[in-house]
């Protein structure tokens, strides 16, 4: 599985971006997908994901009622609708992919993407 993310960029406090995560392959339906980010200095940290089975959603406390993750299997697509940014949501966001099972532990994902920036300014 090869996943390509974008959809990053420059907002300002209390803008909105919508970030995409296109996987390859044909069993993306049974693959558990995640939102990852990192600043520089900080360890990768959980965002959110989407289990592959009945499309339960999770998040972390900080993007919780912010951020919407979602995916759209006819697309081997998932997103991230981030909403009322906040300066601190400033990092590369990382997509990853393992099937099965959802978990927040960073060394049970098998395959990444390359991450896209986004940058909240104040």
């Amino acid at each position: 599985v090869q996943l390509q993310a974008s959809g990053g960029g420059l907002v300002q406090a209390g803008g909105s971006l919508r970030l995409s995560c296109v996987a390859s392959g044909r069993t993306f339906s049974r693959y558990s997908m995640t939102w990852f980010r990192q600043t520089p200095g900080k360890e990768r940290e959980f965002v959110a994901v989407i289990s592959g089975s009945y499309d339960n959603t999770y998040y972390a406390d900080s993007v919780k009622g912010r951020f919407t993750i979602s995916r759209d299997n006819a697309k081997n697509t998932v997103y991230l609708q981030m909403n009322s940014l906040k300066p601190e949501d400033t990092a590369v966001y990382y997509c990853a992919a393992k099937l099965g099972g959802w978990t927040r532990v960073q060394r049970a994902y098998d395959y990444w993407g390359q991450g896209t920036l986004v940058t909240v300014s104040s």
